[in-house]
């Protein structure tokens, strides 16, 4: 669903790694004019969408403050841009661009908005955060996968029954896992053992870096909470 998908122009053995932007085909087109995407309702819907998701939902909500006090503002028109997609994504992450791709001709539903944006947020928090070398490091790709997978709510027991995948002993980590070796071969032209390798390698310091929600949030309540504890924290230290 969530990839994260920096410039092209790295390669991979003899073809040419085009690190994802063949899933989103929109990227390389001329900005359309405002009269002709109103006429397109895909692109409608995902702004409204995108809107409520900014305004309602604590995942969002926390992602926002945090990249606000990490110097990395987010403002919805520049770096969000609603965007027809290759069928099996949802969203990516520009690192070129510092911008957040949502595709509007995948995501039909709030909820399914919610995750994306989230997911996203977290891809946008870590490059704020952290000097990630998205173009040539799989490792730190791979981590920011586990982070994205681990605290977007991807893998609430309820996608994961919606999935039918359930029922596992530490059916929350064998999710992660897998999602976050997903979006890699998504997006990077590298062997399923190489995406894999990464991941194992990361995985638990990664899984564990839990910022800056400072828990998993498992449901919409733990991000509430999760939020009202960040927004406390920060009046604390601004009281030091």
């Amino acid at each position: 669903d969530g990839t994260s998908s920096p410039v092209a122009g790295e390669k991979a053995g003899e073809e040419e790694d085009d690190l994802g932007y063949r899933l989103f085909p929109d990227r390389k087109k001329p900005p359309q004019s405002f009269l002709v995407r109103s006429f397109f309702t895909f692109h409608n819907k995902c702004q409204l969408m995108l809107r409520m998701t900014l305004e309602t939902n604590p995942y969002a909500q926390l992602l926002l403050e945090a990249m606000k006090q990490s110097g990395c503002t987010v403002f919805n028109d520049r770096h969000f841009s609603c965007e027809n997609c290759d069928g099996c994504v949802s969203g990516g992450f520009d690192s070129a661009m510092s911008q957040i791709v949502l595709c509007q001709n995948n995501i039909r539903q709030q909820s399914h908005m919610n995750r994306v944006v989230t997911h996203e947020l977290i891809h946008a928090f870590d490059h704020c955060r952290a000097h990630v070398d998205w173009f040539k490091n799989v490792k730190h790709l791979a981590c920011s996968e586990i982070r994205a997978a681990n605290l977007s709510g991807d893998c609430t027991l309820m996608n994961e029954i919606a999935r039918f995948k359930f029922g596992l002993k530490g059916h929350h980590q064998t999710c992660v896992r897998d999602r976050a070796i997903r979006s890699i071969l998504a997006v990077r032209k590298v062997s399923k053992e190489t995406a894999e390798k990464a991941v194992d390698e990361v995985f638990d310091a990664c899984f564990n870096d839990l910022e800056p929600f400072g828990r998993i949030p498992h449901s919409r309540t733990d991000a509430k909470r999760a939020y009202r504890d960040f927004q406390n924290r920060d009046r604390y230290y601004a009281n030091l």
